[in-house]
């Protein structure tokens, strides 16, 4: 990945080498999601769509977050009631059911048995991210967070 143009980050701004590419490049480039989250070893699959969950912007291969599934994700993210409804009734990704076990109004993580999947929302992408059962969710969740933290702090 390269970043768009010829513009490079100014040396005094904070920029974090893992994502040396735009945010532009996230709605742009279908292997965004791998080099980005399954590059860093602590995600097996992912994907990112729109903040309103209408577009794929990026997967990996062989990964399909229904439409009905991303719905069900941008719900949660509205849901201000005190128990949600992804609380009591977990949520599906790529056809697997996941029980929360954290849901507000930026992220959602599921766990089915030891593999994972944390979601993090920013102004406009969501991120879908999958770990397999030889990673700690702890680690998995700061890999998608970290990006979640540099797509806000680029505008996206």
């Amino acid at each position: 990945m390269s970043w768009q143009g010829n513009s490079r980050p100014r040396q005094d701004s904070y920029v974090d080498t893992r994502y040396e590419v735009t945010a532009h490049d996230a709605s742009r480039s279908p292997t965004y999601a791998q080099s980005s989250l399954v590059a860093t070893g602590n995600i097996d699959k992912a994907a990112i769509f729109n903040s309103e969950g209408t577009s794929a912007w990026a997967a990996s291969a062989g990964f399909t977050v229904a439409p009905a599934e991303i719905k069900a994700v941008v719900t949660s993210f509205a849901d201000n009631s005190d128990v949600k409804k992804v609380q009591s009734e977990g949520f599906h990704v790529a056809g697997e059911k996941f029980f929360t076990i954290k849901s507000d109004d930026r992220s959602l993580y599921g766990k089915k048995g030891k593999e994972g999947v944390v979601i993090v929302k920013t102004q406009q992408a969501i991120l879908v991210a999958h770990y397999p059962e030889s990673v700690q969710p702890g680690a998995a969740a700061n890999t998608v967070e970290q990006l979640g933290d540099y797509l806000i702090g680029v505008g996206y």
